[in-house]
């Protein structure tokens, strides 16, 4: 006779931590909900006694009492950028700090338009962050027609666009890159664009080009890198091969940069600079390896992350969409030859 299975032991209620610590369930519950009004010592007491008897809220059915599901989803493309998984990993911790959960949705490496629109809302997402470069119509509709706020990293939204943005200041960059590369002497530019759809590869180059035509210069030769390293590395031969080759390379994104160093060191024997001056845009952890000493625009990923995280606390609550920028700051490194003069703005 087969044996009876061990019954499984019952699993731990809020009513059993109350009585435990001799409170309320209400108690229970705002002791484990963020931001909630409870007296230290009795948090403490209902901490313990949770701890003793094995108990966890039970989110989902918080979610159905709350009408929130606590749960932010990350729409992300070309995952394998440093500047997207860094902000990955401290989204992940600045959202659990206030009560918050994520949900990524991985997609192509070059837009969000892969992601099944239905799909992500049938997790009755909070609230929408888009790493990726570009919002399709079909997922801004959807999200609109559920009441799902929709913010945008790293970008800027178009005018008259229903959504939140946190952006660098991508016009300045373009525009400190530009004098900083004039000041040293340089006369041929060029640009390593980032996808078409890409509004922040358009914003740092456009500024870019019209501060080095405002110096009399002819303007900077394009190619586009895709935002990959393998995109860049095509795009920079394309641009060493010329017989009128640039002596300066701005890369709409760091990774892109490291791409154009390493191709002109490794295939044209060329003294990056010296020979010629590559900048990126970001500033990545590798952009500070010695091997690169990369001059960029430095992005802060914890200024973006803490407002992005603030925005949607706010449009939780009902609040408007809200459009930031955060400044940010020209590091020069040797990637560049430094002009002689101690200003160049």
């Amino acid at each position: 006779m087969a044996k009876k299975s061990a019954e499984l032991p019952a699993i731990a209620t809020a009513g059993d931590v109350a009585r435990m610590a001799k409170v309320s369930q209400s108690a229970v519950s705002r002791a484990f909900t963020p931001g909630a009004s409870v007296a230290p010592d009795t948090r403490k007491r209902i901490l313990e006694a949770a701890e003793a008897v094995g108990y966890q809220p039970d989110m989902i059915a918080r979610s159905l009492m709350s009408g929130r599901s606590n749960i932010v989803g990350v729409g992300v493309g070309n995952i394998v950028n440093p500047f997207l998984s860094a902000t990955l990993d401290l989204l992940t911790i600045k959202l659990a700090e206030v009560g918050l959960r994520l949900l990524l949705f991985s997609t192509d490496d070059s837009s969000i338009t892969q992601v099944p629109a239905r799909e992500v809302l049938q997790y009755r997402l909070d609230a929408m962050v888009l790493l990726a470069s570009a919002l399709s119509d079909e997922l801004a509709g959807h999200c609109a027609r559920a009441r799902v706020p929709v913010i945008l990293y790293n970008r800027q939204a178009q005018a008259g666009a229903p959504v939140s943005s946190v952006s660098g200041d991508n016009i300045t960059g373009g525009r400190s890159l530009a004098a900083f590369l004039c000041a040293s002497g340089h006369s041929r530019f060029a640009f390593i664009s980032g996808i078409a759809a890409s509004l922040a590869s358009q914003q740092r180059g456009s500024s870019f080009g019209a501060y080095v035509s405002e110096q009399g210069h002819a303007p900077p030769i394009v190619e586009c890198g895709f935002h990959t390293y393998e995109g860049a590395a095509a795009a920079a031969r394309q641009l060493l091969l010329r017989a009128d080759r640039p002596d300066a390379i701005f890369c709409a994104n760091d990774m892109m940069a490291l791409a154009a160093i390493d191709v002109a060191r490794s295939e044209f024997g060329l003294a990056v600079g010296r020979d010629i001056s590559i900048v990126g845009f970001d500033d990545i952890a590798m952009a500070r390896w010695p091997s690169f000493s990369l001059t960029t625009y430095a992005q802060s990923t914890a200024r973006l992350v803490e407002e992005t995280v603030a925005i949607i606390q706010s449009v939780r609550g009902g609040a408007e969409p809200i459009q930031t920028i955060i400044p940010g700051t020209l590091v020069v490194r040797n990637s560049a030859r430094t002009p002689k003069v101690a200003s160049w703005t």
